[in-house]
Formats: structure tokens, sequence, C-alpha cells
């Protein structure tokens, strides 16, 4: 009762600053989860083939990446990372509310690309943040707020069903010819019968743009409703500037402070500092460097080859499990829109909701169970649920029920391998290692591959192939996790990690998670 109260103390006395914390979070989720449903709908707006299309989330994902380094140029300072916030969620609403006029998928890639470079600030910004109040009692904090983002990826979605069109995505007085050929993409969505078109999308004569009130511009209002929706946030962080007299017109009458670190000197008991006893993300650890730095130690020369080998296994399992997640949530509408299920497109528009809602719940369940099951047993049960779930939905590949039914269990199944797999690989290493940051890269170059090589996949072989790479990308995330355990028992054995520690690392490691 005396943490809770405290924790509770701290809640009232920073809820300002924390709920916009919260807020472009959601931010965040809002603009990840939106492509997958209105994907078949950008490429009628773009003219491009689904290969074309799937450049759209490479540039996302690569940006993010890019984002999430130049994020933490902006940490230094309580004003540099608020106004870096401010500017981040700002341009997702911009961007939300250009894509109905990108005609062209390189205009509407490079307009992905920048909300990628917002999504990655907000996520190095935003964490550094909240752990810099709360310090030692960030965990909880955290939790909500990658809840956020499973809350605007579920809402996204749920948004942009209503506007999903059903009809004809070519104008209506075009030749019989094109609409015969477009009732077949409509209908029957087999991207791979070179029988209907041996030419790409891209390259086909169009009588003209889609008319503004027809079916293929009805999405556009669905972006706009995103981008209104989002705006109260970067108005929540010029609120927060105001309050903190950061801007410009506000004249500062005080040293900029964070009120975390006012309650600092107020609450801390006048001791000599242990470094030990910082959060994780402000110790001087080696995992938590960039990827370069982190390569260039030196005490890492003299290294077994265990100790390599378990960074490379462990970056392929998450490479292969966030690359699912990304691929999944892609392309799963398009999938149930093809035969042999044919599913509605309004139907189609709830899986991404679904899936993503299935994921925040699995997050929020994976708190009280991580604290019961080791982080390797959380791990295994997970990937092989992943490789169950895909070989059940390709076994009853003609049953809708089974495909909503897996789809909830791949969400739960996916939630909490992210961070169950960086404790367990910082905890083998002793925290010693550089696991957070190759674990981080790997995910996130894996969010890239997986979703350009699905999509030419499945415009390639057809529908059926979206479930087989689900079952061999599973597959090989299972056997590189069978690799890591034997290359963890090869590892020689090192002091044991005191349990404080290794709680510690299991609360890094969900700060982590997207």
């Amino acid at each position: 009762m005396g943490c809770d109260g405290r924790v509770s103390g701290l809640l009232r006395r920073n809820l300002q600053p924390t709920l916009t914390y919260w807020s472009v979070f959601f931010s965040f989720g809002l603009c990840i989860a939106f492509l997958g449903p209105t994907l078949l709908d950008l490429r009628c707006q773009t003219h491009s083939s689904l290969p074309q299309i799937s450049w759209v989330f490479f540039s996302q994902q690569l940006c993010l990446l890019l984002g999430s380094a130049l994020g933490g140029v902006f940490k230094r300072t309580l004003a540099q990372s608020l106004w870096a916030l401010f500017t981040s969620s700002l341009a997702i609403s911009l961007v939300f509310a250009v894509i109905p006029f990108c005609r062209d998928v390189k205009v509407l890639a490079s307009v992905m690309a920048l909300a990628g470079l917002a999504m990655g600030c907000i996520d190095t910004v935003a964490n550094m943040q909240l752990v810099r109040m709360y310090q030692k009692d960030s965990a909880v904090f955290l939790q909500v707020l990658h809840f956020f983002v499973g809350f605007g990826a579920l809402l996204s979605p749920l948004i942009a069903d209503p506007f999903l069109s059903e009809a004809n995505c070519l104008p209506a007085n075009s030749t019989a010819n094109a609409t015969s050929r477009s009732h077949l993409f409509h209908v029957s969505r087999v991207l791979g019968q070179h029988h209907v078109e041996a030419k790409p999308w891209s390259n086909q004569t169009f009588p003209g743009p889609p008319p503004k009130d027809g079916a293929g511009t009805r999405v556009s209002y669905a972006f706009w409703i995103m981008a209104l929706i989002n705006l109260p946030v970067p108005m929540a962080v010029l609120m927060l500037l105001s309050k903190e007299r950061l801007l410009t017109c506000c004249p500062q009458r005080r040293p900029l402070l964070l009120s975390a670190d006012e309650l600092a000197l107020e609450t801390q008991p006048p001791e000599k500092e242990d470094p030990s006893s910082l959060p994780p993300k402000f110790q001087s650890h080696p995992g938590h460097e960039d990827l370069f730095s982190c390569c260039q130690r030196k005490n890492l020369r003299g290294a077994p080859y265990s100790f390599f080998a378990i960074h490379i296994t462990a970056a392929l399992v998450l490479f292969m499990t966030d690359g699912l997640t990304g691929a999944y949530s892609a392309f799963v509408y398009s999938y149930a829109v093809e035969k042999p299920l044919s599913v509605g497109h309004k139907v189609a528009g709830y899986l991404p909701s679904l899936f993503w809602g299935f994921i925040t719940l699995g997050r929020l369940l994976s708190i009280p169970i991580s604290s019961r099951m080791k982080p390797a047993t959380m791990v295994f049960i997970n990937v092989v649920g992943v490789v169950v779930t895909f070989l059940v939905l390709l076994i009853f590949s003609y049953n809708v029920v089974f495909l909503f039914v897996g789809t909830a269990s791949l969400g739960l199944f996916l939630s909490s391998t992210f961070p169950s797999m960086l404790a367990y690989t910082e905890d083998s290493l002793q925290y010693k290692g550089c696991a957070t940051t190759v674990l981080v890269t790997g995910a996130g170059v894996g969010e890239m591959v997986l979703q350009m090589l699905v999509g030419s996949i499945f415009q390639a072989q057809g529908s059926y192939s979206f479930l087989v790479c689900g079952v061999i990308f599973g597959c090989l995330a299972f056997t590189f996790y069978i690799l890591l355990l034997f290359f963890h028992r090869m590892h020689p054995e090192l002091p044991s990690v005191p349990t404080q520690d290794r709680s510690i690392g299991m609360e890094n490691a969900e700060s982590y998670q997207r």
C-alpha cells in the first residue's frame, strides 16, 4: 500500500506531462496500423501493384529506425524533447491529411517516410522522458505508455473500415473490357493470376483519375478523420511547453528543470548516489549504446564464440517474429478478401483491429505472467504458438471463423515475444553484452524485409502463399530459438545475476516493446 500510495502521489504531481507522453504514443499507434486495411484502396489511388505498394511499408519502417536514432539527439533537455514531440505529432496529422492527395506510389512512400521519422522520434523521446520522471517507479507507467500504442493501432482500422471500397475502383464510364477487368480485380482479388493481367497495374492505361465521389476516394475521409483525432495531441504538447515556460512568448522565470528533477531533489534522502541504483536506461550499459559504438567496444575482443552466437540467434528470432507481426497486420486484410475466403471488405477490415487488440491484451496479461514464468519459457510458448496457429490457419484456409480465431491467437502469442526474448538474452549474457542494441536492430530490420518479401510472394504466387510464408517464418524462428538455447548452454557460466537486476532487465525489455 505504501508503494502504491507513493506511485499515486508521483502521478498526481506529474499528471500533465504523463498524460501528454501517453497521448503521443497514441499517435504512434494510430499511424502504425492504418496501412493494412487501406492497402487495396491506396493501390487503386496510386495505380500501383502489390510489390510497388509494399515499398510504402519499407520506407516507413526504415525511417522509423532512423527516427529512433534521431530522437536520441533531442533527449538532452526538456525543451528539445518537447519540441521534438510537438513537431512529430503534428507531422503525423499532416501525413494523414496529405495521403488522399498522393496519386503516385513514390510520393506516398515519401510521405510515409516522414511519418516513420516522426514515429521513431516519438518512440525514443517519450520513453526517455517517462523514465527520467519516474526512474525506479517507471515500469507501470511504461506499460501504460505501450498500451496506448495498441489502443491507437486498434482504433485506426476501425475508423477506416466504414470507408473501405466495396465497388469498382475504376471510373464508371470506362470501357466494357476495363469494367470486366476491374470487376475481376475486386471480386476474385487473386493477384497471381497471370492470365488476367500480364502487366503490373502501374503500366495500365486508365481513362482518368477516379471520380471525386467514387469508391476509390471514400477512404480519404478516414484519413482526414484520423488527422482530426490526432490534432489534440500536438496541442497537448504545446500546452505542456507553455506550462514549463518553454515557449518563446513566455518569460523564463526559473531554470529549465524537469518536474521530476525537482521532485527527486525534494524527496531523495541525502546519501551518496550509487550508479547501480539508477534505472537501466541511465546506467553506463553497453547494451544501450548505438550499434556502431557497441560493436567497437574493446572488451568484446576476448569474448567466446557463444557470446556472439547468442546475439545473432536472438536477433534472428526477433527478425522473424517482429517481421511476422508487421507482415500479418499489413496483409491479412488483403488475404481475407481474396479467394478462397472472399470475405467482405467491411468484415475483413476488422481483422487488423482484432490482431492489434489482442496484442494489447497480451501485453497487459504478460505483466503478471512474467513475474511467475521464466522469459525462456515464455518465448518457447510464444514461438510454438505462432507455428501451431499458422498451421491451423493453413489446414482450415477455407474457414472464415478460423481466420478470426487464428488472428486473435497470433496477436496473443506475438505480443510478449520481444520483451521476453530481450530479458532472456540479457540474463544469459549477465547484462554484459550488446543484446538490447542488436535485438532492437534485428527486429526493426525484420519488419522492413519481411513486409517487402511477403508482398512480392503474395503478388507472384497468390493469396495461399501468405499462410505458407507464415509457417516458414514461424519454423525458422523456432529453429533459431533452439540454436539460441544450444549456444546458451555452451556459454561459459558467470556468477548469477541478483533477482532484483533480473527484474529490472525485464522492465527495461518491456519499455522497448512497440
